[in-house]
């Protein structure tokens, strides 16, 4: 099965993950996709391949050298997000774009104008939505990319060391590697296949949290409320006005953290706010989160009770502050990448990957660009000759690190 076929098999399959459920996987769902791959390798030879009870799947091909070759990995996640509909994915295939704007559907097209990552596409061919769900390039180019790989070295063998394969579930939604199981993936660094622009090898981002804050009101009838009623939307509206204003994703780029007010329920007794906090600098982003304890406690002093609670929870780190120490695993990328005729470039992830958490689990884990772009949205699109020359980025590793 050749690279396009293997990702538009792929993106058929309904993987979104679910934040608002605690089992691991978050969806069965995902264990389709998880099914395919492990069938897929064992066809490939990788005899080895098995998908655990949480839906990570896992393989090793096998070193065939006598001598002792550094053990890397490949990983990649399986589920999609879910920020927009994910079912019944409908992918169309755009040859040779010319620039132009691309009309997905009756209503919604992308103008270069807009989305300018269609200047990197150029003369490619395109993989684009029916306007209707996202693509799920994000991360089923990873995976074919990496399907692809072992299909190549199945048929046409060289020398290597140990590698390591790892699709995740979940990481969507911040877990993909809490249940990653490092006693089998015995690899000294590993890349993780979830990027954009090709020739990206990506070692910072974000350290990220989430904070979910609570209001409880009084509720007095109306018609007699006056200087009784305390109306916890009211003080969640209030809550998210003390927080520095410019510190909303809408005004921030680049190295810019930002607090994102991603969720907001509530009635008169009873309202919460969900954020998520994000900085690349991890004094700014102890400061952020500091912010939030500050106005917690003004709150309730100002009310004479505890009219607000805070629940702060990190998520992951900025893998850099492992990765400086030993920058090894991304220049070997860079010479591979250079080596088959593309620049590397590097930019700051305003986001965040398993590699992230694995990182500091103790697999060192930088991120490669895969071709995809616009994530999350029905505006996803991959370039196929890009995805191509992701495959032909890791297979270059692998080389490498075998000489």
């Amino acid at each position: 099965m050749n690279l396009l076929d293997r990702f538009l098999t792929y993106v058929k399959i309904d993987t979104q993950s679910d934040p608002e459920v605690n089992t691991c996987p978050s969806t069965e769902k995902q264990k389709d996709l998880g099914h395919l791959l492990v069938k897929e390798l064992l066809e490939l030879g990788v005899s080895n391949a098995y998908m655990d009870k949480h839906g990570y799947v896992y393989g090793l091909i096998p070193s065939n050298s006598q001598r002792p070759i550094t053990p890397i990995g490949f990983i990649a996640h399986m589920d999609t997000s879910p920020d927009a509909p994910g079912a019944h994915v409908n992918p169309r295939i755009i040859k040779n774009y010319d620039g132009g704007i691309i009309q997905l559907n009756d209503t919604l097209s992308m103008d270069p104008k807009q989305f300018t990552a269609l200047k990197y596409v150029v003369g490619d061919d395109l993989v684009v939505t029916d306007g209707n769900t996202l693509l799920g390039a994000d991360d089923k180019a990873g995976v074919a990319e990496i399907m692809s790989m072992v299909e190549i070295m199945a048929l046409n063998p060289f020398e290597h060391g140990d590698i390591y394969i790892g699709f995740t579930p979940d990481e969507e939604i911040g877990r993909g590697a809490d249940l990653f199981d490092l006693n089998f993936f015995k690899a000294k660094f590993a890349y993780t296949a979830d990027g954009s622009l090709i020739g990206g090898i990506e070692y910072e981002n974000f350290n990220a949290a989430s904070a979910r804050v609570s209001f409880v009101g009084k509720s007095i009838h109306p018609g007699s409320s006056k200087h009784k009623m305390i109306n916890a939307q009211h003080l969640a509206f209030e809550f998210h006005s003390l927080l520095p204003v410019f510190d909303n994703p809408a005004y921030t780029e680049g190295y810019e953290g930002f607090n994102h007010l991603s969720n907001t329920e509530g009635s008169v007794e009873f309202a919460k706010l969900s954020y998520i906090i994000r900085n690349h600098d991890m004094v700014k982003f102890n400061k952020q989160k500091d912010d939030f304890k500050r106005v917690v406690a003004f709150m309730n002093d100002k009310y004479g009770y505890e009219a607000v609670s805070l629940k702060i929870t990190d998520s992951y780190f900025n893998m850099l502050e492992v990765l400086k120490h030993d920058m090894s695993p991304v220049e070997l990328a860079k010479q591979a990448i250079t080596n088959v005729g593309l620049t590397p470039h590097s930019e700051a992830i305003r986001g965040g990957t398993d590699g992230a958490r694995l990182t500091f689990m103790g697999l060192p884990c930088p991120n490669l660009g895969t071709g995809g772009f616009n994530f999350h949205g029905r505006f996803e699109f991959a370039s196929i000759q890009q995805m191509e020359q992701a495959v032909d980025v890791m297979i270059e590793i692998i080389k490498l690190i075998s000489k």
